[in-house]
């Protein structure tokens, strides 16, 4: 066999070898190339290339409708690049280029790479929410990958949703698996200061709409919040699974952080092409790098970054899939005491650029190896220590003649300890509630005042504007419905805004609980994720405006102070609410999807199927 140059363009290897070349491989019988030595074992050509009879006839052949030559036949690793690429996903926009890279990585290390869509989840349009179809592209990923002549996969995601549902399906299947996601965008910039996605949206929204923003200073800042390809480039739920896909061990050592439009970012797509033919060959598979230390790792580092609460419940979806053990009290017990490293917003002051810039997270994953199982092995074959051994954190200044700036604090100078994302339990929230305590205002982490009771989402916000609003700065704004079931799909409304009488007089922050979620670029002293929810008769739904409610961060309690006897005449006149839909995907995850404490997942997709090959389809 000719092998391919090691500059060579991939679409080279689609040219048909010359019939009149001696040094070309021959082909035998039923167009199988000759290769005594093709490994035995191989899905791709034990049950697709590699036969001799008619189904083998009509795998090659149609294959060949594309250019491809007799070679890639011949039992080498296929390799699929499972693409969440869409323009209507405009974090993922730039994944087509993203999988040439991988591309060229995988040809120069003998493999043979082909690239297919799956459904893409773009945050910032998809409705109701992105949430509702996570646990649908992650079967599209697991059928997809299970169903072809595939025998290891590159997964290409970015935006929200894409990371940990494309990491949910091929954790179901168990091949070998390398996650590359498209990196964060450029830092926005509007009146010579850096703003951040997301974060600066409800800090502008806020400020005009207690009239210290203008109409035409807003329209400003939207154009230059978002200049380029890549995801939110705050420490929203986009950058912190891509650190959370590194810290599992399931990207290269450095590459969550490097931003989307850096010539890096292909340079390590590459690596990761010829990094996951080395995995096919040595069998390194999910099953074997996530285990619960990886999962020990990862809630450790999402601490130490500021991560976003989303975090949680993808976290505990993936050990789901690959039959880790993995709780919210384990999550709150290895976050205890971690420090906070990462100056970001939107808990912080800088973005995800500058994160890169001062060593990324393996400098993270150095300063607090002490904290870490530094023997998890990862995608690299390598352990996380080795990984992150020669890490440096760079102290830098975006321009010259400033003072050094610390993105990345050093282990003995946190900007906090212990505040990475708390878990809440009391009789409001039984089975869990979850806070992120770096984006919280300190006077609020102890609190006591009064409900305000909210429906749903639009009853909110059509409140919200009202002048007569009987609500102050003490309220407790408490909003219902919004869970898995009762919206559906557990949408990012739980961070509601501050009602504007309250806005116009300076106040910036309140005490809001609901059984929502909210985008990880936002910030203030929200508790989310209340479990049970609303919709399937949790004590959120019994709660009325007037009751008092106390939240105590630091003693990890949420408690409604209504007595027993009183919720359970509430809980006899409660009636669940009216089911959204009756038929689609809507129906099966409303009847199927478990609780936030269970990540949310359908139960019937909980474990690892395999990747066991399926009868022939002709």
């Amino acid at each position: 066999m000719t092998d391919l140059p090691p500059t060579s363009d991939p679409r080279d290897a689609a040219i048909p070898p010359d019939s009149g070349d001696p040094t070309q491989e021959k082909t035998g019988t039923a167009g199988v190339p000759d290769r005594p030595d093709a490994p035995i074992g191989r899905r791709s050509f034990d049950h697709w290339f590699g036969e001799k009879d008619r189904n083998g006839f009509i795998h090659r052949s149609w294959m060949r409708a594309q250019g491809f030559s007799d070679e890639v036949f011949d039992g080498r690793p296929v390799i699929g690049i499972c693409n969440t690429w869409s323009e209507l996903t405009p974090c993922n926009a730039h994944l087509r280029r993203l999988a040439d890279s991988v591309k060229r990585g995988v040809w120069q290390a003998g493999g043979f790479p082909l690239e297919f869509p799956v459904m893409s989840l773009g945050e910032t349009m998809l409705r109701p929410t992105a949430m509702l179809f996570r646990n649908l592209l992650s079967m599209d990923v697991e059928e997809s990958l299970r169903g072809n002549p595939i025998d290891g996969a590159i997964l290409l995601t970015g935006c929200d949703k894409t990371t940990p549902g494309s990491i949910m399906g091929a954790a179901s299947v168990d091949l070998p698996t390398l996650v590359v996601t498209g990196g964060p965008m450029l830092n926005g910039k509007f009146r010579g200061c850096d703003i951040g996605s997301g974060t600066a949206v409800w800090r502008f929204t806020q400020d005009r709409n207690a009239g210290r923003m203008t109409e035409a200073d807003y329209a400003a800042a939207e154009s230059g919040m978002s200049r380029s390809n890549g995801h939110c480039m705050t420490m929203g739920t986009a950058s912190t699974m891509a650190c959370m896909a590194e810290a599992l061990g399931l990207q290269l050592t450095g590459s969550a952080a490097i931003p989307a439009v850096d010539s890096r970012r292909y340079s390590i797509a590459q690596q990761a092409g010829q990094r996951i033919v080395k995995m096919v060959e040595e069998d390194l598979k999910p099953s074997d790098i996530l285990t619960r230390d990886a999962f020990a790792n990862a809630v450790r580092a999402n601490a130490a970054i500021g991560g976003s609460t989303n975090a949680v419940i993808h976290l505990l979806a993936i050990a789901g899939r690959v039959g880790v053990d993995l709780t919210l009290d384990d999550m709150d017990e290895w976050a205890r005491g971690v420090p906070w490293l990462v100056d970001l917003q939107p808990s912080g002051k800088y973005l995800m650029e500058d994160f890169y810039y001062a060593g990324g997270l393996p400098a993270v994953m150095k300063e607090i190896l002490p904290l870490i199982k530094a023997d998890a092995i990862t995608v690299t074959g390598k352990t996380m220590g080795e990984n992150v051994a020669n890490a440096e954190r760079t102290d830098w200044s975006g321009q010259e003649g400033q003072p050094a700036t610390a993105v990345i604090r050093p282990v003995g100078d946190p900007l906090g300890s212990g505040a990475g994302t708390a878990v809440l339990k009391g009789n409001l929230a039984p089975d869990g509630a979850v806070i992120k305590q770096s984006a919280a205002s300190e006077r609020l982490l102890q609190h006591r005042g009064k409900a305000l009771v909210f429906s749903s989402i639009e009853e909110y916000d059509k409140a919200v504007e009202d002048p007569d609003l009987d609500v102050d700065e003490d309220t407790v704004l408490v909003l219902q419905n919004s869970g898995p079931r009762g919206y559906p799909g557990m949408p990012e409304v739980g961070n509601m805004t501050i009602p504007r009488k309250l806005a116009e007089i300076g106040v910036d922050d309140m005490v809001r609980i609901s059984d929502a979620r909210m985008s990880g670029t936002a910030y203030g002293t929200v508790v989310l994720h209340v479990t049970p929810e609303a919709a399937v008769g949790g004590p959120l739904a019994l709660v009325r405006t007037g009751d008092w409610i106390e939240l105590d961060v630091p003693a990890r309690r949420l408690h409604l102070d209504v007595s027993d006897e009183e919720l359970e005449k509430r809980r006899a006149d409660w009636q669940p609410p009216t089911p959204p839909t009756d038929r689609g995907w809507a129906r099966l995850y409303v009847d199927h999807v478990t609780q936030a404490n269970q990540g949310c997942d359908l139960d019937f997709l909980i474990g690892r199927t395999g990747s066991a090959v399926a009868r022939q389809s002709h």
